[in-house]
């Protein structure tokens, strides 16, 4: 007889072996292509960049993956603890025991989750951003100060996710069946008003934002986005130097409020003439309405999203088969909606080289305006720099670029922008 349970048990473990198996083979092929190529520099960059500098991206790509490793294997733990090995069940019905069912149950058993998921990481997450970084040179903040920025990052996370969370868990309970629906719309109101108040409320709560005033600089942007036709609500630089020596340059916010933000580092590394180019390349971005696809994208790919947790979340065999015994009497809109965001990367993973994909081809598409609006040898010199000075292998793996890669690699972008 068919067990519908057992069915998504061992569609479950069967996937997430999968996924890591794959995860595991993609860092393997990436070492071995970026050591069998550390000796030489590419002839493309030889007149570019020194072997030492190419030896150095090589070994930090590779101190890197080493890394990747354990976070691969101890995210798989992690997936299977909370699900088929009960620990979801164990904490739920712990805080049920003792909290007794409603929706203070549910928040605390949302929140209880998210804590002892980031402490389990966390060690690694600190080895990455301190000491991996300190290595190679590139980390300017002491484990007191991430230790800070994790503190702050989680008690603004408490103070707008959990909100967020009861408004989404009172929907599940009151809307009906078609709450799904309903919660979208809230998700994604919530997301456009984010990007309208992070730029002036909350990045400045983690870093420093002052006026360009680099007067000739000011008006070669100035002129730039003006011959481009875009507005924004000022050009910031940021105090990125404080925590990173690498660079870098972006656009946020959403409407009126958006702004152009260029790292300290980024304008410490780039001529005048690359960074008009850099911005150029974000500009294109926006003449080419990426921005607005991808927000589009989004929207439905979260709404498919909701629409299947909506279904999964009153089938049976959505809780059992993952490990976790439904509550008969009370709501279980909080376990329904961790499960689901538990699943939700191993289902994506095997998508991620479309998006990937399109994203390579919308950085493309953004260097030849960037050649067309600015000057196209600064654009070059500007990449160069900036793959010098972030440590960017020049030798990816190809099947590793596939999957991962949202920026193309740098011989195949220089080679197109110099065509353009």
């Amino acid at each position: 007889m068919f067990d519908p349970s057992l069915f998504v048990s061992v569609v479950f473990v069967l996937l997430l072996l999968a996924v890591t198996a794959t995860q595991l083979w993609l860092i393997h092929r990436q070492n071995r292509h970026v050591s069998a190529h550390s000796g030489t520099v590419p002839p493309a960059f030889a007149s570019t960049i020194s072997l030492p500098h190419h030896q150095k991206a090589a070994d930090y790509t590779l101190a890197k993956n080493q890394l990747a490793v354990l976070e691969v294997g101890l995210q798989a733990a992690l997936v299977l603890g909370w699900t088929l090995l009960g620990g979801l069940h164990a904490l739920n019905q712990l805080l049920t025991h003792f909290w007794g069912a409603g929706l203070g149950q549910q928040l605390a058993l949302v929140a209880v989750f998210a804590l002892v998921s980031t402490l389990v990481d966390m060690p690694l997450a600190w080895f990455r951003a301190v000491r991996l970084e300190s290595r190679f040179g590139f980390n300017r903040m002491s484990s007191q100060g991430w230790l800070g920025d994790q503190l702050k990052m989680g008690a603004l996370a408490a103070a707008i996710g959990l909100p967020l969370v009861a408004l989404l868990l009172t929907l599940m309970d009151r809307t009906g069946p078609w709450w799904w629906l309903w919660a979208w719309g809230t998700w994604m109101a919530f997301n456009l008003a984010l990007m309208v108040i992070f730029p002036t409320v909350i990045a400045p709560m983690f870093n420093t934002f002052k006026p360009l005033n680099d007067a000739n600089l000011a008006e070669r942007v100035q002129q730039l986005m003006s011959r481009c036709g875009f507005q924004a609500d000022g050009v910031f630089v940021m105090d990125g130097s404080k925590r990173s020596a690498h660079g870098n340059a972006y656009f946020t916010g959403l409407g009126k409020a958006k702004r152009v933000v260029f790292y300290d580092t980024l304008l410490a590394q780039l001529e005048p003439a690359e960074v008009e180019a850099v911005l150029a390349h974000e500009l294109g971005h926006f003449h080419h309405q990426h921005l607005r696809r991808r927000l589009l994208t989004m929207a439905a790919m979260t709404l498919l999203g909701f629409a299947a947790l909506g279904w999964l979340s009153s089938q049976t065999a959505f809780y059992t088969g993952l490990g976790v015994a439904p509550n008969p009497m009370a709501s279980n809109g909080a376990v329904a909606l961790l499960l689901f965001l538990l699943c939700t990367p191993l289902l994506g993973f095997y998508l991620s080289p479309l998006w990937a994909s399109r994203s390579r081809q919308d950085e493309y598409q953004a260097d030849r305006f960037a050649a067309t609006h600015a000057q196209g040898p600064a654009l070059v010199s500007a990449l160069l720099k900036l793959h010098q000075d972030n440590a960017s292998t020049l030798t990816p793996d190809p099947w590793y670029v596939w999957f991962h890669y949202s920026h193309p690699p740098a011989n195949e972008r220089l080679s197109r922008v110099l065509q353009a």
